[in-house]
């Protein structure tokens, strides 16, 4: 469970009744691809010759330029996270960090399922005893490409939501 009970309005847009702007939505869809993207070799070594979650990071990215449509971005979305579900560790928490970015496009707020999904698939594939560390030395990565027009946005998200996500954001 990475989403609230009750949905945060500064992830909801405008148009929708909630304060995210078209702009910012994209961002976070951004970060979130960045995010998925620097763990994804976790999963393409068990999984070479599955492009799902490859896809669906690059539809993420094509969202935000506008060059696809939503339902097409959280569609790939899910095909992503099917690839994840027959597999374990590493490569299952890296494939499902891309579906969650795909997924950014249709409900911002899978931004932190992505971050979260990402340092999952980090600490599980570090040694044991670097479990922890690696997966802060994740977490600070993710924050130090925050764009600047969001971070205290998902800053925020990730104080509200650490519980839900695993505690993951402790870094």
């Amino acid at each position: 469970m990475i989403l609230p009970k009750v949905r945060d309005p500064r992830f909801v847009t405008i148009r929708r009744g909630g304060t995210l702007t078209d702009p910012d939505h994209h961002l976070l869809s951004l970060w979130a691809a960045a995010c998925a993207e620097h763990v994804l070799d976790l999963f393409e070594t068990v999984r070479p010759e599955d492009p799902r979650p490859r896809q669906a990071i690059e539809g993420a990215r094509a969202w935000a330029r506008g060059e696809i449509r939503m339902m097409e971005a959280r569609a790939a979305g899910g095909h992503a996270m099917g690839a994840a579900r027959d597999l374990r560790g590493a490569a299952r928490h890296a494939a499902y960090a891309a579906g969650q970015a795909g997924v950014v496009a249709h409900v911002a707020a899978h931004e932190l399922g992505a971050a979260a999904y990402a340092i999952k698939a980090v600490r599980a594939a570090a040694p044991a005893e670097g479990s922890e560390v690696a997966g802060r030395a994740e977490c600070r990565w993710q924050r130090d490409r925050l764009p600047e027009e969001i971070r205290e946005l998902v800053l925020d998200d990730q104080r509200l939501r650490n519980d839900i996500c695993w505690s993951v954001f402790d870094c």
